[in-house]
């Protein structure tokens, strides 16, 4: 009976793995079941971690905007900036006004005032 050597698919699949998970540590890139574990981790994470990104961006803006508008004046805060851009209908998002408030304080005091008024 002779040897019947087996096909290339698996081998293919296999190599395929190994790609993803080249930059991984030790075994995480040397063992097939040990980096198929560890892609499955990876792409969970990268999956959960896009929206906690969005999270965590719009807590940075929000402090941001906060930590200027206090400076301006004592008794005027994050939440009533906001409340009163929605009523003057200045569509303005966060990621905008905390660019303003970094790179820009004056104009963000002129916006706020304005607002007041």
């Amino acid at each position: 009976m002779t040897r019947i050597k087996r096909g290339y698919i698996a081998r293919r699949r296999r190599a395929k793995i190994r790609l993803f998970a080249s930059s991984f540590r030790g075994s995480h890139s040397r063992l097939t079941r040990t980096i198929i574990q560890q892609k499955i981790r990876a792409l969970v994470s990268s999956h959960r971690d896009r929206d906690r990104q969005k999270r965590d961006f719009r807590r940075l803006w929000i402090t941001r905007i906060n930590a200027v508008i206090r400076k301006n004046g004592v008794s005027y805060s994050y939440s009533r900036f906001i409340h009163n851009l929605y009523k003057t209908q200045l569509l303005l998002n966060r990621k905008i006004l905390a660019q303003i408030a970094i790179l820009n304080r004056n104009c963000l005091y002129m916006i706020s005032n304005e607002i007041i008024k």
